[in-house]
């Protein structure tokens, strides 16, 4: 602390004869008066447009604060929203489970219905498609007894007609076509 209070000290006083503090060459007062100056008529010019792009700034930091606050408390609630149906995600695969096990037996007895249905038409059209081919087939039957009626008739009436019946069968016949007239 001495030494620096001696430097001041010739600092200040200077020697007798020399050049007094402020004219020294290591010493140039007029730099600093220049900087000093400067600085102020610097500080005086940009004060104004420095303060209003400061509270210009401060005020963008505010709205962008506010708007993180904003969006912090949405995806808060979000996040509370998504943890309660994460609570409630068991109840609900359970209901969903349930309707589609209700589904499923609606859709079975839906289907058996249907097929039911189904079965029942077949058996219908199966009914009605032998009662058709039985008649066709008793038609069928009916025709080929009465063909074979017929042959056997005939085989029976040829056996038993001799050659004098057959003269007479033919004169008659002729008597009767003798009778018609065209």
């Amino acid at each position: 602390m001495l030494a620096a209070y001696i430097n001041l000290t010739l600092l200040f006083a200077g020697e007798p004869g020399a050049a007094p503090w402020y004219n020294l060459p290591y010493f140039p007062l007029w730099r600093w008066f220049n900087l000093a100056l400067f600085v102020g008529v610097m500080f005086y010019l940009l004060r104004r447009p420095i303060s209003e792009l400061l509270q210009t700034r401060r005020e963008g930091i505010r709205r962008d604060l506010m708007r993180a606050q904003e969006e912090r408390d949405a995806a808060l609630a979000k996040l509370e929203e998504v943890e309660a149906r994460i609570v409630n995600l068991n109840s609900e695969v359970e209901t969903i489970r349930q309707r589609a096990g209700r589904e499923a037996e609606e859709e079975r007895q839906r289907i058996a219905r249907s097929t039911d249905d189904e079965m029942r038409k077949l058996r219908e059209q199966a009914q009605r498609e032998i009662e058709g081919t039985a008649k066709a087939a008793r038609q069928d039957l009916r025709r080929y007894a009465a063909e074979q009626s017929v042959r056997l008739a005939e085989e029976m009436i040829r056996a038993r007609m001799r050659p004098e019946d057959d003269t007479r069968l033919v004169a008659e016949y002729v008597k009767d076509l003798g009778g018609v007239r065209r």
